[in-house]
């Protein structure tokens, strides 16, 4: 036994070298010599759900960057004899079985059900309407609201065609139209919120780690006692202190500074925690005694040192920011129409009755879940990328 004991270790060493030795020694060297930032990157590649939602984070911010043009009406546009259209169907194949390459949809007609005395929609076969892309119609806007166009990537020719892909509101409105341009304040206003707290998280996190003392006991009450307060019934009260004849661009600031008051808290601990640690290592006392400034040692060696934590915390924040709006605006209290965004639009959601006969007016939660699960698995990614030598 004594023997097999010392002969069984030698095979497995063995293995082991040789399995090192095989390793490609230009990768080992392409890691040795790789940055921060290409390790970081390559990563958060690994990270394929990270990087799945990151496609669809960009394509919403380009949904909100391009709504004009995407959206094939007018968000605000009422048509009385259309409320509460359900959703139209797109087709290639006709009543009589006729296969069509040009996809398109058959004229709505809308008779009164004597029972209910409610308005009931019907297709006429005996009309259809081709759906193109790239079209030109009498629906025109003002791209960023600086110069007027007509052109839509989808959409209908006809001036008496209607085309709701996600059906309308009591007014008549397209939903689809509506929810698409409500990514551009929802998906907007998480980013200069999260702007907003990143200032003044690393300005009051930094200087409450980097000086301690007093500083370091007063700025960390104030955001105990900010935590410690109830998140949404504050949001409420501060928003409702608004004036009600306030524009709605001057509402939209307003509500993101109380939502960026708010918010700073968890970004200045994590950044205090860092300066905690940094402030006593030795290039930062290198720096000190070369005669570097205090804001040069802060902004030069001390923040860039850990902003891959701050860019993981940065994009953890954005889909708070979003959900925060979309609640108070839920609740009534946040943007108002005939401002267009997630929270405005669910609104019609409230009234159980109208959700009862237009399910459709929920549709606008789907991109709420899909912005704050991807913003949530991309903030998941670069954590773990922040920390490039951490185990896999």
């Amino acid at each position: 036994m004594s023997d097999q004991s010392e002969i069984n270790p030698t095979p497995a060493i063995a293995v082991t070298k040789l399995d090192t030795s095989q390793k490609p020694k230009g990768e080992e060297e392409k890691l040795y010599s790789a940055s921060q930032w290409q390790l970081m990157w390559w990563r958060f590649t690994k990270h394929k759900l990270a990087v799945i939602s990151s496609v669809v984070v960009i394509l919403l911010y380009l949904v909100a960057v391009f709504c004009e043009f995407l959206a094939p009406y007018d968000p605000n546009q009422i048509n009385a004899e259309y409320t509460l259209n359900p959703p139209q169907a797109l087709r290639f194949v006709d009543s009589q079985g006729n296969f069509s390459l040009q996809p398109f949809i058959y004229a709505r007609t809308r008779e009164r059900n004597m029972e209910t005395l409610g308005f009931v929609y019907k297709d006429d076969e005996t009309i259809k309407y081709p759906v193109k892309f790239f079209v030109r119609n009498n629906n025109t806007y003002k791209m960023w609201g600086l110069f007027e166009s007509n052109l839509h990537l989808f959409g209908t020719e006809e001036p008496e065609a209607i085309y709701h892909p996600l059906g309308s509101d009591r007014l008549g409105r397209d939903v689809l139209s509506r929810v698409i341009y409500g990514a551009r304040l929802s998906m907007s206003i998480g980013l200069v919120g999260v702007a907003l707290s990143l200032l003044l998280g690393v300005l009051l996190g930094g200087i409450s780690g980097y000086f301690g003392g007093w500083i370091d006991l007063l700025i960390q009450r104030i955001i105990e006692f900010l935590t410690a307060l109830p998140t949404i019934p504050l949001w409420m009260a501060l928003a409702a202190a608004m004036p009600l004849d306030w524009s709605p661009i001057r509402v939209y600031f307003m509500i993101t500074i109380i939502l960026s008051l708010i918010g700073w808290t968890g970004l200045a601990r994590v950044v205090r925690g860092k300066f905690l640690s940094l402030r006593e290592e030795d290039f930062v006392k290198a720096a000190r005694l070369a005669g570097s400034s205090e804001m040069r040692i802060i902004l030069r060696h001390m923040l860039p040192s850990f902003a891959s934590h701050i860019i993981a915390t940065v994009t953890l924040a954005i889909p708070q920011m979003i959900l925060a709006e979309t609640s108070l605006s839920f609740l009534g209290v946040g943007l108002k129409p005939p401002v267009v965004s997630w929270g405005v639009l669910l609104q019609e959601a409230q009234n159980l009755r109208t959700v009862a006969l237009a399910p459709w007016n929920l549709s606008p939660a789907i991109p709420v879940v899909v912005a704050i699960l991807s913003l949530n698995f991309m903030g998941d990614g670069l954590r773990d990328a922040a920390d490039p030598y951490g185990k896999t």
